[in-house]
């Protein structure tokens, strides 16, 4: 009788190489498009440079996936954005620039240099220590770059979060959130003490208010881009429903005092949040069946 334990075993390491079987399968179709003999013509004609804009459309759209908990399409985005990668990796090699395979020995490589309390003899008992040894490993691996320093392609916002974090673990910063609001009080009074003054002052205090708003974001553990990106599309959401409730009332909007428009925009607020927590409980219950079965 074979032994039940080494047939688990089996199980288990064909369950394991599926994801590796299904990545290289993804590679081949990539190599396939990229053919010049029966290849796509629009992948044919694609360049890092030209896909470059994919690579941040598919991150917002998971991203967008992440904050409605639609688990479902972002498995399907996470696709997409994987799909960018091995597209950028295959015009590089082409090129002769470097392999998918390089790129994935690379992170895998970072990962365990950047983790020796985990993969060598290193110590790390809490997130911010690790953090402070990640930082300390990249210096040595990259040079001692500045502080502030940071990809200029960002959005100011996380460029703003990612230059205060390097700032407080190298011990400069606000010992805890009140501080913060004080700061932000003392920037909006400069800000109101700037109003008359000219443009390049009044954006220097905006500047400064929000790099305060970011700072205290980062203190409550709140990535300020996506809770700015929340408030958006919320925003953008109340908003059209208020347009179409003054429709259907038989009224136009733009002439509508504050009071009616105050008055929409509570009713509107409530029937969207009610409907938001009633979509998602519906999600949770089909994932729940879908467990089950």
């Amino acid at each position: 009788m074979p032994d039940s334990s080494s047939e688990g075993k089996r199980k288990d390491k064909r369950k394991a190489s599926k994801p590796g079987e299904e990545f290289e399968k993804l590679v081949s179709i990539m190599e396939v498009l990229r053919s010049k003999e029966g290849g796509c013509p629009w992948d044919l004609e694609q360049t890092q440079k030209s896909l470059s804009r994919y690579l941040l459309e598919e991150t917002y759209e998971a991203v967008e996936a992440i904050e409605e908990e639609d688990w479902e399409h972002l498995k399907e985005e996470l696709g997409d954005l994987l799909l960018q990668i091995v597209f950028q990796s295959r015009i590089a090699e082409e090129e002769g620039k470097f392999e998918i395979s390089q790129v994935i020995t690379s992170i895998n490589e970072k990962l365990i240099r950047r983790h020796p309390h985990i993969f060598g003899s290193g110590e790390a008992k809490t997130a911010e220590e690790v953090s402070i040894s990640w930082d300390r490993i990249k210096r040595e691996e990259e040079g001692d770059l500045p502080t502030g320093k940071s990809p200029r392609a960002l959005p100011a916002l996380l460029v703003a979060m990612k230059i205060q974090g390097k700032a407080k673990r190298a011990g400069f910063d606000w010992a805890s959130f009140d501080g913060v609001i004080d700061k932000m009080e003392e920037e909006i009074e400069e800000l109101k003490g700037a109003l008359g003054c000219s443009r390049e002052k009044i954006e220097k205090e905006v500047g400064d208010l929000l790099f305060s708003v970011v700072n205290l974001a980062r203190h409550l553990e709140v990535d300020p881009e996506i809770a700015l990106r929340i408030a958006c599309k919320d925003f953008e959401e109340r908003y059209t429903a208020m347009e179409l409730e003054a429709e259907r009332r038989g009224k136009d909007f733009a002439s509508m005092s504050i009071d009616e428009k105050e008055e929409i925009w509570q009713e509107v607020k409530g029937k969207l949040k009610r409907e938001k927590q009633r979509g998602k409980d519906e999600r949770d219950i089909g994932y729940i069946r879908k467990g089950d079965t």
